[in-house]
């Protein structure tokens, strides 16, 4: 049932998420954001009303999860479009983008624990509620924006020419297409290691609850740290190296964590493991949010979206699968070298993406004029593609 609801929450992403960047490259970025927070606000609240009242069931959940998976199809590339309307000077972007991700991983490390203990002496009822009610902030919030209205173009267009163009231009431009490549293969083999840490938390390191929710804190824990450190670099120069580093670097974290047998190690490497995907992830967000053209920002994003998430319930399925076969370790141990393998192969085509990417840079002021010269066209294996 639990892999289920799982199912149920991540599916909407991966087959809605781009056709939801259509309309938000169409449509005002602001508007959608706050109608998907008064959406899933209430989302929140019918489960609140259900548990309280003693008539949730299974299917409740599950309508509910798939209600709350169409709502963040639609807020995610919103959201992410939305973060370089909100800053003036785009050289910020990159810091701005890493203290989102600090913003996400802090609660992602202090809610469960909140949670936990709320959980043991108010009930599940009483978080349900407070997260409904946690949404009028969020909304107030938004609507003390002053943001100046993003020029959008009203071009005739149906949604499924404007859906083909953006694949074009996502798959179509090399830079783009190799990170967002990783990133699915990272998705898909990596990230699914959340869904096995019951298994490591009970039957390899023989613990409970308390030991599963200590893994996953030291998993949010390394992630705060990758992002914070992304949030205090000055720019963006440098992030293309990281992409691959990290995703190596959670690779190598996944095999080692898949042959540990003692939970303070299990714990450390987890911290590693969360360091390497916040870096390769917010640095790839990073990345793509400063080169992609505006029109095509919510398009692009959205693709980011279905591969990060959207790959998920098909990742936790295969992973469910092999560790049913071959065991859990097995099954980590695979998935570290298949991110291993794709971070070797993404630095491979690394100098031919910097050649493409710097005329951007140019362009955009984040490196001087005078750096487009010879060295530019060097590795250029994509000529005149932007």
């Amino acid at each position: 049932m639990l892999g289920l609801v799982g199912f149920a929450g991540q599916i909407p992403t991966f087959l809605i998420a781009p056709f939801a960047g259509v309309l938000t490259d169409r449509w005002n970025r602001y508007h959608i954001l706050i109608i998907t927070q008064i959406a899933a606000m209430i989302q929140a609240l019918i489960l609140a009303i259900l548990y309280i009242s003693g008539t949730i069931e299974v299917w409740h959940i599950v309508v509910l999860s798939i209600f709350l998976g169409i709502i963040n199809a639609f807020d995610i590339p919103s959201r992410q479009s939305f973060v370089i309307e909100m800053i003036e000077k785009k050289e910020d972007l990159g810091n701005a983008i890493a203290l989102n991700s600090s913003m996400f991983n802090g609660a992602r490390l202090l809610g469960p624990s909140i949670a936990g203990i709320l959980i043991a002496f108010a009930g599940e009822g009483i978080c349900f509620f407070l997260n409904a009610f946690s949404y009028i902030f969020v909304i107030a919030s938004l609507l003390m924006m002053k943001v100046a209205p993003r020029k959008v173009e009203h071009e005739n267009k149906r949604v499924i020419k404007q859906f083909k163009e953006g694949f074009a231009y996502t798959f179509g431009f090399a830079p783009i297409k190799y990170i967002i490549l990783l990133i699915a293969l990272v998705g898909l083999m990596g990230m699914p290691y959340t869904v096995l840490m019951p298994v490591f938390a009970k039957t390899i390191l023989n613990g409970g609850s308390h030991t599963f929710g200590f893994l996953m804190g030291a998993s949010g824990l390394g992630a705060l740290t990758g992002a914070l450190y992304l949030a205090s670099r000055k720019n963006i120069l440098g992030l293309d190296k990281i992409i691959p580093i990290a995703a190596a670097i959670f690779g190598l974290g996944l095999i080692l964590f898949a042959l540990s047998t003692h939970f303070l190690l299990s714990a450390v490497l987890m911290v590693v493991i969360g360091l390497g995907m916040m870096l390769q992830m917010a640095s790839s967000n990073t990345i793509l949010q400063t080169i992609v053209d505006d029109d095509k920002r919510g398009r692009v994003l959205s693709f980011y979206a279905m591969a990060f998430m959207g790959t998920a319930p098909f990742g936790s399925f295969l992973a469910g699968s092999l560790a049913d076969s071959i065991g859990a370790p097995a099954t980590l141990v695979i998935g570290g070298i298949s991110c291993i393998i794709g971070a070797y192969i993404f630095a491979r085509k690394l100098p031919g993406l910097k050649a493409v990417v710097r005329p951007i840079y140019i362009n955009l002021g984040i490196i001087p004029e005078g750096s487009l010269g010879v060295q530019s066209v060097v590795g250029l294996d994509i000529p005149d593609e932007k």
